[in-house]
């Protein structure tokens, strides 16, 4: 933990391309209860939504921040423990249709010591969705580390 310093501003990876698929999706809406017609209903969705397939909740995008700076090796590995902090800033920006494939560049912002043993990290976080020219998604994470 002693050398995150050296690494704000630098991007810390990309994941591989992951396929988001509808067990997915309704696994994410039975744990949340979020069942909009757009993510689960597929009947109607080809009836009435814009994108003819269902889409991705938001927040289940968002969700897979956690398992991406894993698979990024984001918290050091002298680091005892994370936790969740916050978000500074989320923006959804395209949704994430069924079968597509999404992966997260993630660069380090900040790096601040909190006290003995602690450091505050923010990375910003992109996900990309393949074949799309913009993102699905932005957002600035925080996280505490604890050594």
């Amino acid at each position: 933990m002693s050398t995150l310093a050296d690494f704000v501003g630098k991007c810390l990876g990309t994941t591989a391309w992951e396929s988001i698929d509808q067990s997915q999706i309704n696994a994410f809406a039975d744990c949340t209860g979020d069942r909009q017609w757009i993510h689960v209903d597929l009947e109607r969705v080809r009836r009435e939504s814009p994108f003819g397939v269902p889409v991705a909740h938001g927040f289940l995008t968002l969700s897979l921040l956690a398992k991406f700076g894993d698979a990024l090796g984001v918290v050091p590995v002298d680091a005892k423990a994370a936790f969740n902090y916050g978000l500074d800033k989320v923006r959804f920006i395209t949704p994430v249709r069924v079968g597509a494939r999404v992966r997260c560049e993630v660069t380090l912002l900040e790096a601040r010591e909190q006290g003995p043993q602690r450091w505050l990290i923010k990375t910003r976080n992109t996900v990309e969705v393949e074949g799309e020219s913009k993102p699905a998604l932005i957002a600035e994470l925080l996280v505490m580390l604890v050594g």
